[in-house]
């Protein structure tokens, strides 16, 4: 149709837009509804408009999903299940997560967020950032290299960073090996920030505990990939938080009376850093 053409402000999800790119000439500015926007970042993309994304409208969701699970990690939550299909009365001694440490990879809004509610189950938290330090939650920061010394402290490592070219990779065989073999690594970011064949590697190894996984390198995961398999490893399908309209209205609703106004937007993405 004839509407890309006529307009300067687009509210969309980022791969439905993305082919539309090329037809959209009065962009001036447009409001994704993701966090991650990789998809509009990448080379050879226009760069010629203003792109905000839904930073901060997601944090309390991933942070139930990450708490959520690592409980029922602790709990045993999936080992009672089995004992009551088979009606074995399992009084296996379940853990807790008060006291244990939680490693954050990227402490941005999501991530702050899950640190914030693990303190309030009593989690000592690191973090690991470019430079910032600015999150209150977090009890001690990690930069540059350090990645793996902080690694080396955690029970959980939880991944939120988006895909770019600095997080691809980030977390390689050397971090995966510096985790105490009891440790839980969690990613709610983006698949590409974990090396996926040294995780399987770690995990059928006995050298990692388990790992909770809602993003992968490939989506959907293929059928072919262990990780549907391994027994200490849950998947779930890019759903730890979804871009509810509730949350999304009032992000646009504020950036577009800022951008009636000629004030600057929240949450513009660089497109050079990618997010």
């Amino acid at each position: 149709g004839e509407w890309p053409a006529r307009c300067p402000i687009v509210l969309a999800d980022p791969p439905l837009i993305r082919p539309l790119l090329p037809e959209l000439t009065a962009l001036r500015w447009l409001q994704a509804t993701y966090a991650g926007v990789e998809t509009l970042t990448g080379p050879g993309l226009r760069r010629d408009y203003l792109l905000t994304n839904a930073r901060g409208a997601f944090g309390d969701l991933m942070a139930e999903y990450v708490m959520g699970y690592l409980i029922m990690h602790e709990r045993l939550g999936w080992q009672r299940f089995l004992a009551q299909r088979e009606g074995r009365w399992d009084a296996t001694w379940p853990g807790r997560v008060r006291g244990k440490t939680m490693g954050l990879v990227g402490v941005g809004s999501i991530g702050a967020e899950i640190a914030r509610a693990a303190k309030c189950f009593g989690l000592r938290t690191l973090g690991y950032t470019r430079a910032s330090e600015g999150c209150a939650a977090i009890d001690g920061y990690f930069h540059g290299g350090d990645l793996a010394a902080m690694a080396t402290q955690c029970d959980y490592l939880v991944c939120s960073l988006p895909n770019t070219d600095a997080s691809r990779g980030l977390v390689d065989a050397a971090v995966l090996a510096a985790l105490p073999p009891h440790a839980v690594l969690v990613n709610v970011g983006r698949g590409s920030t974990v090396d996926e064949g040294a995780l399987v590697a770690a995990l059928q190894g006995g050298r990692l505990a388990g790992a909770v996984l809602d993003v992968f390198a490939t989506e959907p995961l293929p059928q072919e990939s262990p990780l549907w398999s391994l027994p200490n490893v849950l998947v779930t399908s890019h759903t730890s938080a979804l871009s509810y309209p509730e949350d999304i209205a009032p992000i646009f609703a504020d950036n577009y009376r800022r951008f009636v106004a000629g004030e600057t937007l929240r949450h513009v993405v660089d497109f050079e850093q990618g997010y």
